[in-house]
């Protein structure tokens, strides 16, 4: 629980504060006095009588009435020292920066259960324990630095590792990137990332608020309060973007199925984030860098004029960028005709827009006031200006400052030369701005901006599938294990999924029967083995009886086969649906290339089940092979809406049927219109 005693103390008690600065003791107690906290401060030290100008008390016993504690004492001290707090000084809010807890040894994880149940007897506030503390405009109860800039509309940080906040403190100070709060959860057992944000989302005031916050997750605790509250607040106005560490986890079962050896864990992070609209990076300085990107106005165009002096930074720009799926469009016609008459002979603008490196502050502001005005396809400016130590740029960042109040456009500052340009650098970043010093690190978070879609609609679709039929299927398997074809085709009938004709069967007069039926050529599936391929179990474009009768009966003799399955042969552009259920998430449902191709490239998207027809063309576009299936070189594409439609209906049938826990079809063939599945497997696990 977050509370008023915690956010806004009237007094605050150091247990442990310190004269040595060097000591958590010492150093919380310095940020604290030297962030001006406004209420009483008190230090308990056994053997100091003043702690850097505050008078000490020796026991906690000598204490009056106080808000919030802060522990900086071992951890075998910590619950006795809650217990009397809580119960004879009033507090109801405790930071503990101690360490030796549940993160290390069982005796740990005990004295922490002490130290919950005293907190949640007497409705206290728990930060930690094993944490940096806490950072607010309010109080400064941290034992770091550095101590960022603190304004109101500055981003909120939430961080699972102490060591980690701090790094990244440092990649945002050096950005300019202002906080309005810091917090660093330690174990987090009391208050823990998702109840940080439900916190924020259930107290949000736009006009007082950040619209910023800023992640850093270990553990995922709870992804249902996660995903509710991150979507709730971006539907509210925030931005919100969030590293999630430990990405490379191996599934803890081995997989038995094409979805079950590309899925894990991660899979279940990226459609989370994906469904909450969260924006995911992969470092500190990504992660920094997009938050300075969520500074600046919004926008929703994707092209960009590129100011710079230095043809090459202009250059890698553009080719991250292009990377990135941006533009940087050729400018031409009257206005460039003019824009480049009064530039320096030899300047370029064809854009990127190259004022040389004798342009004057001058030409920086004739350069971008033809992009606000002049250039109407231009939907944001990147303005590249360093030195190469020879002038001061005080005048030139002067321009850059005014431009970007003036401006309707976002401008995009990236000023590199942060060693031969510090004090100028410095000047301009007081004045309110972010600096992006590196423009391929700018292009590469600004794409990660640009792909992440709006919340997701959390609703189920049902649009025809049959529910009852689905839990009637489900609810009359007997064993466990991987389902026979007939129950496979009922389950996606029930679902609305089109199957391609079949007939399993282990007398062959029956499929010959069935094969002159639907007419020839047909495929030929050994029944039985899971890996179907791998053991020789799939005869293509079988045109004859005689060829089907010989492939039957050495399909009948390889190991574990129980009968053959006869498919109507068909051609069309493989595709591939999956879902694999992943503990606390719920069903990961990944789509792609199908075939060999989703083992070899592993080119899928993820997205969390329930799906809307949002989330599932987000999918398909989001896909390095999208191209391929809007049709290319003259081929034909294949029916998006429709393969949308399929990704849809299956996140629906899983809804309804959790008992499954993975599943493939692999693969749907697209042809025109048509979207049909050829071949599937379903794992059930009651």
């Amino acid at each position: 629980m977050i509370n008023a005693q915690l956010l806004h103390p009237t007094s605050i008690v150091i247990i442990g504060g310190s004269n040595n600065t060097h000591k958590p003791g010492g150093a919380i107690t310095r940020n604290l006095i030297n962030g001006n906290f406004e209420g009483t401060l008190r230090i308990v030290n056994p053997k100091e009588d003043e702690v850097q100008g505050i008078r000490a008390f020796h026991d906690v016993k000598e204490l009056p009435p106080t808000d919030l504690a802060i522990l900086v004492v071992a951890a075998r001290f910590c619950p006795d020292y809650v217990d009397y707090l809580a119960k004879e000084k009033q507090v109801r809010a405790f930071i503990i920066i101690s360490a030796g807890f549940s993160e290390e040894t069982p005796e740990g994880a005990a004295l922490e259960q002490r130290i919950l149940d005293t907190c949640r007897q007497y409705g206290c506030a728990l930060i930690g324990p094993n944490c940096i503390g806490l950072l607010t405009r309010c109080h400064h109860s941290v034992f770091t630095k550095p101590i960022p800039r603190l304004t109101p509309k500055g981003v909120d940080f939430i961080s699972g590792s102490g060591a980690t906040a701090v790094y990244v403190l440092e990649s945002a100070v050096s950005k300019g990137l202002p906080f309005n709060s810091v917090w660093s959860v330690g174990n987090g057992h009391q208050i823990g990332i998702e109840d940080v944000l439900e916190y924020m989302d259930e107290h949000f005031d736009a006009e007082r608020d950040s619209l910023i916050k800023l992640l850093y997750i270990e553990n995922i605790a709870d992804p249902d309060k996660l995903l509710f509250h991150a979507t709730s607040l971006i539907r509210k106005g925030c931005r919100i973007a969030a590293i999630k560490a430990g990405s490379s986890e191996s599934g803890s079962r081995a997989a038995s199925s094409h979805t079950g050896a590309i899925a894990s864990s991660d899979s279940a992070v990226e459609a989370l984030f994906r469904k909450a609209g969260i924006v995911r990076c992969f470092s500190r300085e990504e992660l920094t860098t997009v938050g300075c990107i969520f500074t600046l106005p919004r926008f929703t165009g994707k092209n960009f004029a590129i100011v710079t002096h230095a043809g090459g930074p202009g250059v890698m720009l553009t080719d991250a960028l292009s990377k990135g799926g941006m533009n940087v469009p050729a400018l031409s016609g009257t206005a460039a005709e003019e824009l480049k008459s009064k530039l320096l002979p030899g300047s370029s603008v064809a854009n990127p827009i190259d004022i040389l490196a004798t342009g004057t502050p001058e030409h920086l502001a004739i350069a971008i006031d033809y992009c606000e005005h002049r250039f109407d396809d231009i939907d944001a400016i990147m303005v590249i200006f360093g030195t190469p130590g020879l002038v001061q740029l005080y005048e030139t960042y002067d321009v850059l400052h005014r431009k970007i109040q003036e401006c309707q456009k976002p401008i995009f500052p990236i000023l590199p030369s942060v060693n031969t340009a510090g004090p100028e650098v410095h000047e301009f970043l007081k004045k309110g701005h972010v600096n992006f010093s590196d423009e391929v690190t700018l292009a590469t978070a600004l794409t990660q901006v640009m792909k992440t879609p709006a919340p997701a609609d959390q609703n189920v679709v049902i649009n025809g599938v049959d529910v009852p039929r689905i839990r009637r299927i489900i609810d009359s398997i007997a064993e466990e294990g991987f389902l026979p074809p007939a129950l496979v085709h009922d389950l996606l009938s029930a679902a609305g999924i089109a199957t391609v004709p079949e007939f399993v069967s282990a007398d062959k007069d029956e499929l010959f029967t069935f094969a002159n039926r639907c007419g020839y050529p047909v495929v030929a599936k050994v029944v039985g083995p899971v890996h179907k391929s791998d053991v020789g179990g799939v005869a293509l474009n079988i045109r004859s009886r005689e060829v089907l009768e010989a492939e039957f009966n050495r399909m009948m003799n390889i190991e574990g086969a129980t009968a053959v399955m006869v498919q109507k042969m068909l051609k069309g552009t493989e595709l591939f649906v999956g879902a694999k259920y992943e503990q606390r998430f719920g069903h990961v449902v990944l789509c792609g290339l199908g075939g060999i191709f989703v083992e070899v490239l592993r080119d899928v998207s993820s997205g969390l089940a329930p799906l809307s027809y949002e989330e599932a063309n987000s999918m398909i576009h989001s896909l390095r092979a999208y191209k391929i299936l809007k049709g290319t070189r003259g081929q034909q594409g294949i029916n998006e809406r429709k393969y949308a439609e399929i990704i849809v209906r299956l996140s629906t049938l899983l809804r309804f049927a959790t008992e499954i826990k993975e599943m493939d079809i692999n693969p749907l063939l697209a042809d025109g219109d048509e979207i049909i599945a050829v071949d599937a497997r379903i794992l059930v696990c009651k």
